[in-house]
C-alpha cells in the first residue's frame, strides 16, 4: 500500500501540479503588480486595525488566527525537516519562492471568499472555493465544487486535519515523556470534541489565544539558536542558494539531491505548510466581519508570510546551522536534535511544547474547514455526523505509521488544489477589479 501511494504521490506532485501552483502565483503576482510586496506593511497593520464592519461571524483577526491555526502546524517543524532531508538545503530556497508567490494566491483566495460568501438563514456565514465556484463561475460548475468539498473532507479526515497532526503530537510526547500514543490519542480526541462542538466561535476563541503565544514562543527559541550560531550564517545562505540550482552529493545521513528533488520537496512542503492554492484558508476568511473583499485578501496573505517566510525559514535555518540536516535523524526527531544541540535538555522540551500546540490548533482549524465542506454537500442539519466522525479520526491518528500518514496527506492536499486554482484563474478579472476598487477607496 505504501509503495503504491508513493508512486501516486510522486506522479500527482510532479511537474504539472508544481507548474500550476507556481504559475498561478506568478501570474497573479504580475497582474496585481507585486501587491504582496507593495502592500505587505499595510496588510500587517490591518491585522490589528481592521474596521471589522459588515457581515461576518468573527473579527478579521480571529479569521486569520483560525486560518493560521490550520496552517501553522507540523509542516513548520516536521515538514521543513522532511523537505531538507530529501531535497537538501536548496529546498529551503524553493520553499521561499513558493511562499512569495503563494502570498499572491492567498490574497486572491481571500478576495473571492468575501466576494462570494453566503449568508445563511440563521445569519451565519458560509464561504470558500465551493461557493466562489458556484456563485462566481456559475451553477454549471457545481460538480467541480462538490469535487473540491470531497477533497477537503479527505484532507480533514485522512490528511493534515487529523492523522499527521495527531501522529506528530503523540510521537513528540512519547519521545520526550514516554507517554503512550494509545492513551494520548483518545485524550486528544476528547479535547477536540469539547472545542469543535462549539463551532467557529469556540475555535476562534482558542485560536486567538493560543496562536500568537505559540508562534512568538517558537520564534524566540529559534532566534536564540540563530544568534548563538550567527557566524555560520554566510555559509548556510551559500548552501541554500547553491543547493537550489545545483545537485548536491551525499553527505552523512543525507542521500544527495537533484534540482528536481530540491524544487519538488521545497514547493510541496511549502504548500503543505501555508496551504496557498489549496483553498482551505478562504473557508475561514469568509467568516470575517468586513465589507471589502480586498481588505480581507491582504489580511489573508499575511498568513502565508508568517507561516512560510518567517516560521518555516527559521526552522530550516536552525537545521542547517546546527548541522543535523545531514545526520541520521528525520522528521520531528531532526528538529529536536537541532534544538538539543544548542539548548541541551530544555531545547527538546521547547520543541515538544511548540509542536504539540502547533499540531493541536491545526486539528481545530481543519475541523472547521471539513465541517464547511461537509455542509456544502450534505446540508447544515447533518453537521453533528461530521463532528463525531472527525473526533473518531483524531482518536485513530496515533496508531498509524509516519511514512503512510505523510504520503496520504500529500495526495489529499493535491486533490484540493486543482478545482480551487481553476476557479481562481477563471475569476482573476474579478480579483483585479476588486483590488482596484479597494485601492481607489484608500486614496
Amino acid at each position: 500500500m505504501l509503495k503504491f501511494l508513493e508512486i501516486v504521490d510522486a506522479w500527482i506532485w510532479g511537474p504539472p501540479l508544481l507548474f500550476l501552483l507556481m504559475g498561478t502565483g506568478l501570474y497573479l503576482t504580475i497582474r496585481l503588480g507585486f501587491l504582496q510586496l507593495r502592500k505587505l506593511p499595510k496588510a500587517i497593520r490591518l491585522i490589528f486595525k481592521a474596521d471589522n464592519v459588515g457581515h461576518g461571524d468573527v473579527s478579521s483577526f480571529a479569521a486569520l488566527c483560525t486560518a493560521l491555526a490550520a496552517t501553522v502546524g507540523t509542516g513548520n517543524i516536521v515538514g521543513v525537516a522532511t523537505a531538507v532531508k530529501a531535497g537538501g538545503p536548496g529546498a529551503l530556497f524553493w520553499m521561499w519562492v513558493a511562499g512569495l508567490l503563494g502570498m499572491a494566491t492567498k490574497y486572491a483566495e481571500g478576495v473571492l471568499a468575501i466576494k462570494y460568501r453566503q449568508v445563511n438563514a440563521d445569519g451565519s456565514i458560509s464561504g470558500g472555493p465551493m461557493y466562489y465556484i458556484t456563485r462566481g463561475l456559475g451553477e454549471k460548475w457545481r460538480p467541480l465544487a462538490i469535487f473540491f468539498s470531497l477533497a477537503g473532507l479527505s484532507v480533514a479526515f485522512f490528511g493534515m486535519g487529523t492523522f499527521t497532526q495527531v501522529n506528530a503530537i503523540t510521537g513528540a510526547l512519547q519521545g520526550s515523556f514516554n507517554w503512550s500514543p494509545t492513551i494520548m490519542a483518545p485524550l486528544l480526541a476528547i479535547l477536540v470534541a469539547i472545542i469543535t462542538f462549539g463551532g467557529i466561535q469556540s475555535i476562534s476563541k482558542v485560536s486567538t489565544k493560543v496562536i500568537p503565544f505559540m508562534a512568538l514562543f517558537y520564534l524566540l527559541a529559534s532566534l536564540w539558536i540563530v544568534v548563538l550560531n550567527w557566524q555560520k550564517m554566510p555559509e548556510v545562505l551559500a548552501m541554500i542558494f547553491e543547493g537550489a540550482f545545483t545537485p548536491m552529493a551525499a553527505l552523512g545521513g543525507f542521500a544527495g539531491s537533484t534540482l528536481r528533488t530540491a524544487m519538488q520537496n521545497g514547493v510541496a512542503r511549502g504548500v503543505f505548510s501555508n496551504e496557498s492554492g489549496m483553498g482551505s484558508a478562504p473557508i475561514a476568511a469568509a467568516a470575517a466581519k468586513t465589507e471589502w473583499p480586498a481588505e480581507q485578501g491582504l489580511i489573508s496573505m499575511t498568513g502565508t508570510f508568517i507561516d512560510t517566510i518567517v516560521i518555516c525559514s527559521l526552522t530550516g535555518i536552525v537545521l542547517l546551522l546546527t548541522g543535523v540536516w545531514s545526520g541520521d535523524a528525520a522528521g520531528a526527531a531532526m528538529t529536536q536534535a537541532a534544538f538539543n544541540t544548542t539548548m541541551p535538555g530544555i531545547g527538546p522540551l521547547i520543541l515538544t511544547l511548540s509542536l504539540t500546540l502547533f499540531a493541536f490548533t491545526t486539528i481545530l482549524g481543519w475541523s472547521y474547514y471539513g465541517e464547511r465542506c461537509f455542509e456544502f454537500i450534505f446540508g447544515r442539519k447533518n453537521i453533528v455526523v461530521f463532528r463525531v466522525l472527525f473526533v473518531l479520526m483524531v482518536g485513530l491518528g496515533g496508531f498509524l505509521e509516519l511514512d503512510l500518514v505523510w504520503v496520504l496527506a500529500d495526495i489529499c492536499n493535491a486533490l484540493m488544489v486543482f478545482p480551487n486554482l481553476i476557479a481562481v484563474l477563471g475569476l482573476s478579472p474579478v480579483i483585479i477589479a476588486e483590488t482596484k476598487r479597494y485601492l481607489d477607496h484608500l486614496e
